[in-house]
Order: structure tokens, then C-alpha cells, then sequence
């Protein structure tokens, strides 16, 4: 059951934080963008001694969303660094 709740909300997770960042992108990309940023906004919300994903509910949507958003603005940085 845990890994279909991480697959839900990482999707929904990494799909608003694509229309947030303005990052175009399908399903797949939405879902590991929304499980990958669930991890860094529970390493950040820990380190401001918060609790990161806790399960199915509007807590773990925030703590996925914001981690999101910073592994997108983290990669648009490193792939605008290495076009120039």
C-alpha cells in the first residue's frame, strides 16, 4: 500500500510542481519528480525539525510538492549552467 500512496502523491506532487515551475513533461517524469522530491522535502523539512512524508494526506502533498519544486529549479539551473 506504501508504494502506490508514494506513486499517487509523487504524481500528483510533481505535476503541480511542473505547472508551478512551468516544466513540461508526461506521467512517468511527473512520478519520479513527485517520489524524488518527496525524499529531499522530507531531508528538508526534518532538517528544520518538521516531519517529511507521513502517508496519504495533505502533509506529505506539501512536504512532495516543495521538494519538487526544488529538485526542478535545481535541474533547470544545472541544465541552463551547461548549455551556455
Amino acid at each position: 500500500m506504501s508504494i502506490i500512496v508514494w506513486i499517487v502523491i509523487g504524481g500528483l506532487a510533481g505535476w503541480v510542481a511542473g505547472m508551478i515551475m512551468k516544466s513540461e513533461g508526461g506521467l512517468v517524469k511527473n512520478i519520479v519528480t513527485g517520489i524524488v522530491g518527496a525524499l529531499i522535502g522530507g531531508f528538508i523539512m526534518s532538517f528544520f525539525g518538521a516531519e517529511g512524508f507521513t502517508g496519504f494526506n495533505l502533509w506529505s502533498f506539501v512536504v512532495a510538492l516543495i521538494g519538487s519544486v526544488v529538485l526542478i529549479a535545481l535541474i533547470n539551473l544545472v541544465t541552463r549552467r551547461t548549455a551556455s
